[in-house]
């Protein structure tokens, strides 16, 4: 038998085997979890946990296992990011606006992962309505990184990053905006990764930018996520006009395939010139000023693992990577502007205690609801969307995006995956840039271009940076390459153990 006492140390692959063999049950092992979380609430990772419910669901998924009728997933516990809507637990977005909020239907992905009997532990901190890179956002305070509790976890996933890191779950869903998988699962040492954009569906994820928005897993190895992104995929075309009409597939299938001769693109624009190395031995003045060296130095380790592997480093160039953040915070606050304006005080969520009539109601309504973020994006997306401004700024930052998604497809045609770091540094301290909403923002420089171009991206744990904080690989493939970048993150992963190392924290007892 299993001793309960080291579940969570289990990956998902490695409990799924201890629950179909029955060395555990799925009530003990959602109990234990349960346990977990509330003894380290201090991190804050946890909005909303209803045990009645965990349980319930734990006891119908053992009575699957018993029968032999179980899934894949079976009994595995999962936390959803707080942006998922769902029937069992309140959804909040992580704003007062929606403060006790609780949906009448569950999101598509929360819908499939239960029906492959996946256990739900609860629901996770976010920047509020997934604005953010630090979680700081959030209306119901901040989120702790377990590698050090005076760091941020990331954002917008940051509740989801920390409660795999500090194993208060053997793995959580997350969404990916602009970069909101990747930078938290690369601060926070875990993996995680985003579909090619409408792979999973929309339906029941509360909109932030629409065009953007893309559901994905995060957990400890490549393995895991394989696992969940199988079970999060597919199309949902009645429900989600973003969808794909792209059937389900086993992205686990190819994880032990070699990757002998395959080319991975390391694009010069994110490679900074602190470290001199043999692939671009010349136009050192193209190089990004702001890349920490020791994230540099990791990032270089993680890709000569590849050539020993038998990969080719090709230099590719991204030329307009630094247009990606003024593009990204054109279009993304313009959706966000249109998407909240439904939050209004009249159907659903938070209304003002007080007002003299219904413009007023308005205005305090969404004065108390939103947070300063928040508010400063549907500012920025009002004013692009305005008359006279709407050919300057959305319309010409169409056109960049388009360009960004063509020097993609022009890089792809000299490379096979393209891979370089996640973010410029480690995670930072929180409320280092807390009053300034810029350094924030460039702190998404890798992650903005994939997103802008609807492609699959990842973060794999690379090594460790400036103060021992973790450091994630970013690998970024063409579209519906999800199996060919899990495959090269599994085999890394073989030979690698930084995916696997723990905290400090935890020994410490958080």
């Amino acid at each position: 038998m299993t001793n309960t006492s080291e579940l969570h140390d289990l990956t998902v692959a490695q409990l799924a085997i201890r629950l179909r063999e029955r060395e555990v049950s799925a009530v003990e092992t959602a109990q234990h979890f349960l346990a977990r979380a509330k003894t380290h609430a201090s991190l804050g990772a946890f909005l909303d946990i209803n045990e009645e419910v965990t349980l319930t669901q734990a006891r119908a998924a053992d009575a699957r296992l018993a029968k032999g009728t179980a899934n894949a997933l079976e009994g595995i516990p999962v936390a959803h990011k707080d942006i998922f809507v769902t029937r069992d637990f309140v959804s909040t977005a992580g704003s007062r606006m929606l403060a006790g909020y609780r949906s009448p239907f569950d999101a598509t992905v929360v819908a499939k992962l239960a029906e492959q009997g996946v256990v739900t532990l609860g629901k996770l901190n976010c920047d509020e309505f997934a604005m953010g890179s630090a979680n700081e956002n959030s209306a119901f305070g901040n989120v702790k990184n377990p590698w050090n509790l005076t760091c941020t976890p990331g954002g917008s996933s940051g509740g989801s990053a920390a409660a795999v890191a500090a194993r208060l779950a053997p793995a959580a869903t997350g969404t990916d905006t602009g970069g909101s998988i990747r930078q938290p699962a690369s601060f926070c040492g875990i993996t995680g990764i985003k579909p090619t954009y409408g792979r999973a569906s929309r339906y029941g994820m509360v909109a932030f930018a629409s065009s953007l928005d893309q559901a994905g897993p995060m957990a400890r190895s490549a393995q895991d996520c394989a696992l969940l992104l199988s079970a999060m995929c597919g199309p949902d075309l009645d429900r989600d006009s973003t969808s794909l009409d792209v059937p389900a597939e086993d992205f686990s299938l190819r994880l032990n395939d070699s990757i002998k001769g395959l080319r991975i693109g390391v694009p010069l624009e994110w490679w900074g010139s602190g470290v001199q190395t043999e692939w671009f031995p010349e136009m050192p003045a193209q190089r990004s000023e702001g890349v920490d060296i020791s994230v540099q130095l990791a990032i270089e380790s993680a890709l000569k693992e590849y050539e020993k592997l038998g990969a080719k480093l090709v230099p590719i160039s991204l030329p307009r990577t630094e247009l990606s953040i003024p593009v990204y915070y054109i279009i993304a606050p313009a959706e966000a502007s249109s998407n909240l304006s439904r939050f209004d005080g009249v159907k659903f969520g938070h209304r003002a205690q007080q007002y003299t009539d219904l413009t007023d109601m308005y205005k305090k309504t969404r004065a108390e609801g939103f947070g300063d973020e928040v508010k400063r994006r549907i500012m920025i997306g009002a004013y692009v969307l305005s008359h006279g401004y709407y050919d300057a700024y959305y319309l010409q930052a169409q056109k960049i995006r388009r360009m960004i998604a063509d020097d993609f497809q022009q890089a792809f045609k000299q490379c096979d995956v393209i891979a370089g770091p996640v973010a410029p540094t480690v995670a930072w301290k929180l409320g280092e840039k807390s009053d300034d909403p810029v350094a924030n923002y460039l702190a998404d420089i890798f992650t903005l271009p994939a997103s802008l171009a609807g492609l699959p991206g990842m973060s794999v744990p690379a090594g460790f940076g400036e103060g021992g904080m973790p450091v994630g690989l970013q690998l970024i493939g063409n579209y519906f390459s999800e199996a060919k970048l899990l495959n090269m993150a599994h085999r890394l992963q073989q030979a690698t153990d930084f995916h696997s190392r723990k905290p400090p924290t935890l020994a410490e007892g958080l």
